[in-house]
């Protein structure tokens, strides 16, 4: 298809963002992506196609904006269906829904407090945070993927948040392995799929983007 018809609103940073482009990675599509600067001025077309939230990521399909990333991921499930990222029952698709919700409720904030706090704050968000983590962990059981065998909805949900933990592990100075093995390794094998592998930043460009931001909020 024509790379006209699609354009993502982006921000390499934004694990939202690469939740959107691996989804379209997955299913073979082209798009074009516009990369917005979200602290020196973000674009018109980005407050004109998300006037609420103002945020990316924003998917443009032939000029029409869908906004929030598991929403845009959806839809890129249900514009192309094949390969589908859901699974294939009722129940199974709901099951997939309440744990990208579990995800995007709690997973980001929860590490995000972990590299903003210090002293005793760090201590209880680590724990706080290694919780949620444990619960993943155990609905993630003994199968490759949160959906079986193979990669799909849940995992482009979750996977990209994972690009900010090293981060945290450093200001934490614990490692998420030594908590959580069964979900360190559902994160190796998700990074040795192609969609993942070349969408997710380098760790170490997060941490010094972490650090720049624990700046400008005054935590150092």
């Amino acid at each position: 298809m024509s790379k006209g018809n699609l354009l993502l609103l982006d921000c390499w940073v934004s694990p939202f963002c690469m939740r959107a482009k691996i989804a379209l990675a997955e299913k073979g599509v082209a798009y074009e992506s516009q990369e917005e600067d979200l602290f020196g001025g973000k674009s018109e077309l980005l407050l004109t196609s998300n006037p609420i939230y103002q945020k990316v990521p924003v998917l443009l399909h032939n000029g029409k904006p869908i906004c929030e990333s598991t929403i845009i991921v959806g839809y890129i499930d249900e514009a192309y269906p094949s390969p589908p990222l859901l699974p294939p029952t009722a129940y199974e698709r709901a099951q997939a829904r309440f744990w990208a919700d579990y995800i995007d409720k709690k997973v980001f904030d929860a590490n995000g407090a972990v590299w903003r706090s210090k002293g005793e704050a760090l201590e209880v968000a680590k724990k706080d945070f290694l919780e949620i983590l444990k619960v993943l962990e155990g609905a993630l059981g003994e199968k490759s993927y949160f959906g079986g065998d193979s990669f799909g909805f849940v995992d482009i949900i979750a996977i990209p948040l994972t690009c900010w933990f090293p981060a945290s592990e450093k200001f934490g100075e614990f490692k998420v392995e030594d908590h959580c093995p069964k979900f360190s390794a559902w994160i190796k094998r998700c990074m040795q799929i192609e969609s993942v592998a070349k969408t997710l930043p380098d760790p170490a460009k997060v941490y010094e983007f972490v650090v720049m931001f624990r700046k400008m909020q005054g935590i150092e």
